[in-house]
């Protein structure tokens, strides 16, 4: 049985030439970069050029790069530096965003009793952006951060990342985006766009999993959430995970390279099978603005099936098609998707949602497979 891999919002299968970095690296860069030997300044040194080409990829500079384990921690240090460090008052966010925000907000409602405050979203996932900019109205004598994804890990909407910028700026509230979806298949200029702080994970991008990083605005001090050896400047204690480091240099490389054939290709495929959708299953409708490919990553299609029955996920794995109901961080649990649960009726959302999401592996061939496979399942 030919395997057919379609949840690539989980995690993408990692480069050849990303493992060839990393292998060569863990022959010959054996050093702990905080050693003052020459092996620990070699890995000092690699660790240094990989900020610095990270950095110049979103025009910034090499001391506003933090190093992580990944996406959630990225998250994590910045939202609860905010509160900590920076005096943030009120966190104004969406209540589909991914749990890596909403959890922490949670968090530091209890336990420094910051106001959570959420914006409307409309029923096809999009921020009401007058109601954004009426809470920064209302919250005015208080210190406020905004924390809106750019690209919906389970829906793909886009946010209208310099209009939001904008406004926050223009109501001096700090922005921050987590990006994880976005690092790879979107350009980010953040000289362009006011953002003080994005979150990004390299197996997003064809890179390893388990590291990450967090981008700082320059004059913001950070506090680690770990403490130990005062690595990354001090923003985060513990050795640096020096082979993934370049592995992840090596992965943004090569999308930020390929990314305008990537988005053209991915565009086209993600149309096609939208079609070929619409031309089998008359029951099928699309969640959020995963249709639209103008408001909607090319990464990602949420599709409901209204005469599906909850066994379509275990079938599409059996005949090796791998997809998700929902977030992947929910993987293992019965839980629903808390953003599709917030958007769509109850009728609606009785319906079996499948979240089919593409990267530069996928082909129209297993694209035609996977609409013989439904149609097997559900005719």
């Amino acid at each position: 049985m030919n395997k057919i891999y379609l949840d690539n919002a989980a995690t993408t299968p990692i480069d050849k030439e990303v493992i060839d970095v990393m292998v060569q690296s863990m022959l010959h860069n054996n050093g702990n970069p905080s050693s003052i030997h020459q092996f620990g300044r070699k890995a000092k040194s690699s660790v240094e050029t990989a900020r610095k080409n990270i950095a110049k990829y979103f025009n910034v500079t090499a001391s506003e790069i933090i190093f992580t384990a990944g996406g959630t921690e990225a998250d994590n240090l910045i939202l609860q530096n905010a509160v900590t460090n920076l005096g943030v008052e009120v966190i104004i966010t969406s209540k589909i965003e991914h749990h890596a925000v909403l959890h922490t907000c949670d968090f530091l409602i209890k336990t420094h009793q910051t106001e959570i405050v959420y914006v409307h979203v409309d029923k096809n996932g999009d921020v009401d952006l007058k109601h954004l900019e009426m809470l920064l109205d209302t919250y005015k004598n208080q210190k406020c951060l905004v924390s809106l994804m750019y690209v919906n890990n389970e829906i793909g909407n886009l946010l209208p990342l310099n209009k939001v910028s904008q406004i926050c700026k223009k109501h001096h509230a700090l922005f921050h985006s987590d990006t994880v979806q976005a690092i790879g298949h979107y350009p980010i200029d953040l000289q362009k766009n006011p953002i003080d702080f994005i979150a990004a994970s390299a197996h997003k991008f064809h890179g390893p999993k388990g590291v990450g990083f967090a981008y700082f605005k320059k004059g913001f001090g950070i506090q680690p959430l770990l403490h130990g050896g005062n690595q990354e400047k001090g923003a985060r204690s513990s050795t640096e995970n020096v082979h993934s480091i370049l592995g992840m240099e090596k992965a943004l490389e090569i999308a930020i390279s390929n990314i305008d054939k990537d988005t053209r290709n991915l565009s086209e495929l993600k149309r096609y099978f939208i079609s070929e959708l619409k031309t089998n299953f008359k029951d099928v409708a699309f969640n959020g603005n995963s249709e639209h490919n103008d408001k909607s990553s090319y990464t990602i299609l949420n599709v409901r099936f209204a005469h599906a029955n909850d066994m379509l996920l275990f079938n599409l794995d059996l005949n090796g098609i791998a997809v998700s109901g929902g977030s992947a961080c929910q993987s293992g649990s019965n839980k629903g998707s808390h953003v599709l649960d917030e958007l769509l009726d109850r009728t609606e959302a009785d319906k079996i949602s499948v979240r089919f999401s593409f990267s530069k592996t996928t082909t129209k061939d297993e694209i035609d497979t996977t609409i013989i496979k439904l149609k097997e399942l559900l005719n």
